[in-house]
């Protein structure tokens, strides 16, 4: 009675985990209809100059069965601007997303873009992050005078805390070399 209990018993594990193996290996089946499988769901600037290039490329590759078409790609503010194919992408093809951020803005960048396709029921979200610096000003103290004279790269005067602070509390005649000390 034993044996035939603990023999029952096995049956009924081992059609356990073979019923789990099937079920496991069935989504790895090919699907039916498009797929979009994108190369990186993150673009990163990492740390650029004020107004330098603002176009990224994110590839993706249609993996699915059907055509693939966006229908819509919208970033998460107005300073993110993505572009994208208009036609549709047959199986097999790669194609590539357009991102253009504003890198007139200074500061962390952590914007998203949200891609919508014929999918149903998917939509894929891209991260685009990084850092924009401001150009560093080019400042400049006559060692004659111990006079600063700030400029950019724009040929204006610079309005930093600096010079504030050297024309309003610092005796004029000051060397030069303690506006180059504080900045």
């Amino acid at each position: 009675m034993k044996n035939i209990l603990y023999t029952l018993t096995l049956c009924l594990f081992a059609g356990i985990a073979f019923s789990q193996d099937a079920a496991t290996a069935a989504p790895a089946t090919a699907k039916s209809g498009p797929a979009m499988q994108l190369a990186s769901d993150v673009v990163d600037y990492g740390e650029i100059l004020q107004n330098s290039d603002p176009v990224r490329k994110v590839k993706f590759t249609n993996t699915g069965t059907e055509p693939l078409i966006i229908k819509n790609a919208q970033g998460s503010c107005g300073c993110t601007i993505p572009s994208w194919p208009k036609e549709p992408i047959m199986p097999g093809e790669t194609s590539e997303i357009e991102i253009h951020y504003a890198t007139d803005r200074i500061g962390v960048i952590m914007k998203t873009v949200t891609v919508t396709t014929n999918e149903e029921g998917v939509s894929h979200v891209i991260q685009v992050k990084g850092n924009v610096k401001s150009k560093a000003c080019r400042r400049k103290c006559s060692r004659q005078t111990g006079q600063p004279s700030f400029t950019c790269k724009e040929k204006r005067p610079c309005k930093s805390i600096i010079e504030v602070f050297y024309l309003n509390y610092i005796k004029p005649g000051m060397p030069g070399f303690f506006v180059s000390y504080l900045s």
